[in-house]
């Protein structure tokens, strides 16, 4: 039977990754997301999530019920695994993913939009702070990395975080070399400035039906 969804999602993208290893339930996929570190590449803060996307995937029929165990002390648990339709929507959603650049909507870009709406000098302020952030970050994902090569752990278990760790440094530099221009000038406006901007820009007057101009 047909799927009857196949909204995609990161979550639920890495919980049938993990139901195509063995079934399992729904805290033994938690416990194995944080485990892995995945937590850092899908959204498991929400104490529900799992279990909502669970739920949903349930509904898509992408997964079933394979059993239902209780330990002594330990409320009853159920334990899922992967449908054949799970399995073929999952190799559908990789191929889509790994092939097809997704068109998202971060919030660094909306903040960018709006840098008129501040003076230039916080611009350059916020924009420090986020610097000194990504290089936070950037040191974590060395740490992470030589944690990795001590491990012996293979470098196919670590591509997300490679990819994440190029992204990061390229938005450091991109983010250190717009601080240098706000802070030296290079790159300034004024009130003065954004309205000769908006009033060339915005668009042309038009006529309305009793003949009077309208801007």
């Amino acid at each position: 039977m047909a799927a009857r969804t196949q909204r995609r999602s990161p979550l639920a993208v890495q919980l049938l990754l993990l139901l195509a290893e063995e079934p399992m339930h729904a805290y033994r996929m938690q416990q194995l997301i944080r485990a892995r570190h995945k937590d850092r590449i899908v959204n498991i803060a929400q104490r529900n999530s799992v279990y909502q996307t669970l739920d949903r995937l349930l509904r898509a029929e992408l997964i079933e019920v394979a059993d239902r165990v209780r330990a002594p002390g330990r409320p009853e648990r159920t334990v899922y695994r992967l449908t054949d339709t799970g399995r073929g929507t999952l190799d559908g959603w990789l191929r889509e993913m790994l092939s097809t650049p997704a068109r998202e909507f971060p919030e660094f870009p909306v903040a960018l939009a709006a840098l008129a709406h501040l003076t230039p000098e916080l611009a350059a302020e916020y924009l420090e702070e986020r610097a000194h952030r990504l290089r936070a970050r950037l040191r974590q994902a060395e740490s992470d990395a030589e944690q990795a090569e001590g491990m012996g752990l293979p470098r196919m278990f670590v591509l997300e975080d490679e990819y994440q760790q190029a992204l990061t440094e390229t938005e450091l530099r991109w983010v250190k070399g717009l601080v240098d221009e706000l802070r030296s000038g290079s790159l300034t406006w004024d009130r003065e400035w954004l309205d000769a901007v908006s009033a060339r820009l915005g668009p042309p007057e038009t006529d309305t039906d009793d003949g009077t101009a309208t801007p």
